[in-house]
């Protein structure tokens, strides 16, 4: 009992268990707008089993490095549980994934564009991390995600939807690498964020956040919510690397009711 407690903690921390529930979240937020709360959970629970994949295949393909630099928050390199352990995980949870984005409310359409954004997802781990590209699959990935909820109701995708996917990811790749830039560089690590330093990531981070609330302020005007959003992205520009992922959060709150509001006055409902 003990073992398998510990091994769930385990796959718990792998998945990154923070970010795949505030993608998870955001996604039954918007599906809630244009569908209604029965297939709202099923779409959730299919980006939360996509969301996963990314985060065991994160963990097992850093493992080396997080041992290099004794991560020890890292369930891999504490022993909370396995290699062998993570590899069955991916092994049981992607075929589940396949079957509930492609044959739930999502279909075909939604289902495979979702599932295009895992896979890429999944490509950043074991390819793009260490080029300079590696914001693509961040851009491509989000702006698919809030794009396959859409399609699936058979409407045309806005492009400020797209474009507000899109400058959130990079957003939080900038954010994300951050925290380990130096780690990264001395481990041959070399994507966007790495090759440009701190101080220019930090300053795109925060660009990208003010791009992002004026657009989705565009689509939804809420004066209260921009002046806090523009506050949250100049912070994000300035703060250390310890508050930076703080600031990024206040931003990314105010820009998540943005988005809301806006689906929920610009995108029609589905009629079931």
């Amino acid at each position: 009992m003990r073992n398998r407690l510990k091994g769930l903690k385990g796959l718990i921390l792998a998945s990154h268990f923070g970010p795949t529930m505030a993608v998870t979240l955001v996604s039954f937020l918007l599906a809630s707008n244009l569908w209604w709360e029965g297939p709202a959970y099923v779409i959730a629970f299919g980006v939360f089993l996509g969301q996963l994949l990314v985060g065991f295949t994160n963990d097992l393909n850093d493992f080396e490095d997080d041992l290099k630099h004794k991560r020890m928050n890292k369930p891999l390199v504490s022993g909370l549980i396995t290699t062998k352990q993570l590899k069955r995980a991916i092994f049981v949870v992607a075929p589940f994934a396949l079957l509930f984005n492609l044959l739930g409310p999502l279909g075909l359409k939604g289902g495979s564009l979702y599932l295009l954004g895992v896979g890429l997802g999944v490509s950043y781990n074991f390819y793009f991390k260490s080029t300079l590209l590696s914001p693509l699959p961040y851009a491509l990935a989000f702006a698919a995600l809030v794009s396959s909820i859409v399609i699936a109701t058979d409407q045309n995708v806005p492009i400020w939807l797209v474009l507000a996917g899109a400058l959130f990811g990079v957003a939080a790749h900038f954010a994300n690498v951050l925290k380990d830039l130096d780690q990264d560089l001395t481990s041959g690590i070399k994507g966007l964020p790495q090759r440009l330093g701190k101080k220019k990531s930090r300053i795109i981070c925060g660009a990208l956040l003010i791009t992002l609330t004026l657009t989705l302020n565009s689509a939804n005007p809420n004066q209260v919510l921009l002046i806090v959003g523009l506050i949250g992205a100049l912070l994000t520009a300035i703060s250390s690397d310890k508050w930076i992922f703080k600031a990024l959060m206040i931003t990314a709150i105010v820009d998540v009711i943005l988005l809301l509001e806006a689906a929920g006055t610009q995108i029609g409902s589905i009629s079931i």
